[in-house]
This record gives structure tokens, C-alpha cells and sequence, in this order.
């Protein structure tokens, strides 16, 4: 499978998410209603259930320094695979305008991943995707550029 159709398939996947289209319109998270902590004081807090991901869209990643400020800097891409086998790939950009170049995966540990690219010498201020495939979960973040 080609890199753009890849990045296709991630950003529909996770657009489907987003949108809450996936698991038949609702997630589980939304059926689990609130959930109630008691405070020191005796008070009682209710907090709504984050929704959960669908099945494909549920691996984690952050990039750091996020934002970033120069040209040719390397970052670094972490995160966990969301019940995925490992991390496979990382890609970034849209259009064959990489945001990322020379990606390295350092730890492809599917509970904490850890990966090192350089920031491309051709962008300039903006954002940017960066896609993670995990064997099965795919995560997305956007990369903020002020250059």
C-alpha cells in the first residue's frame, strides 16, 4: 500500500472518529454516562466518560518540541498504539509535502513508542499532520510551525 493511500485511509478513519460515525453512531464511552468522585470535603463531582476512539483510530502521538521553530530540527514522536502490534510507520504532510524528513523509529513498543525525525527545510509556518501506523490503530496529531 502506497504512503498517500495510506494517509487516506488514516485521515478518513479518524475524521470518522472525530465526527463520532464509527461503532454504529455512538461510542461505548458515550454510553457509560458520568462517573462520580467524592472530594475531601464530602462533595460529590460528576464527570462526563470521554468517548472512546473507534476500532482503528485508537493509537496515540505527540511530537516534541511542539510548536517548533526552526528549520532542520529534530523532533521527537511518541506515544502508545491504542491496543495496535507496533509501530510500523510514521508519516507526516499531505499533498508529497513532507513535514518530517529522515523519520527514525527508535522503540517500537506498542505501550510507549518512540521515534526521531527532522522538521523539513521546505515548510514554513503553519501545521502540519503526523500520522502513526500501529499494525492495526492509527493516530494523528498536527505539528504547529512557526519558522
Amino acid at each position: 500500500m502506497s504512503k498517500k493511500t495510506i494517509a487516506v485511509l488514516l485521515g478518513a478513519s479518524l475524521t470518522a472518529g472525530v465526527l463520532g460515525l464509527g461503532a454504529g453512531g455512538a461510542f461505548a464511552g458515550d454510553k457509560a454516562g458520568t462517573t462520580g468522585t467524592t472530594s475531601a470535603a464530602g462533595t460529590i463531582t460528576t464527570e462526563a466518560a470521554a468517548p472512546r476512539p473507534p476500532k482503528g483510530a485508537r493509537a496515540v502521538v505527540q511530537v516534541s518540541p511542539n510548536p517548533t521553530a526552526r528549520r532542520g530540527e529534530e523532533v521527537t514522536i511518541t506515544g502508545h498504539c491504542g491496543g495496535g502490534r507496533k509501530l510500523n510507520a510514521v508519516l507526516s504532510g499531505f499533498g508529497g509535502r513532507p513535514v518530517l524528513k529522515n523519520i527514525r523509529i527508535i522503540d517500537d513498543n506498542p505501550d510507549g513508542f518512540v521515534a526521531k525525525a527532522i522538521l523539513s527545510r521546505e515548510i514554513g509556518n503553519g501545521v502540519g499532520p503526523v500520522f502513526v501506523d500501529c499494525g492495526g490503530e492509527a493516530g494523528v496529531t498536527l505539528l504547529v510551525t512557526h519558522v
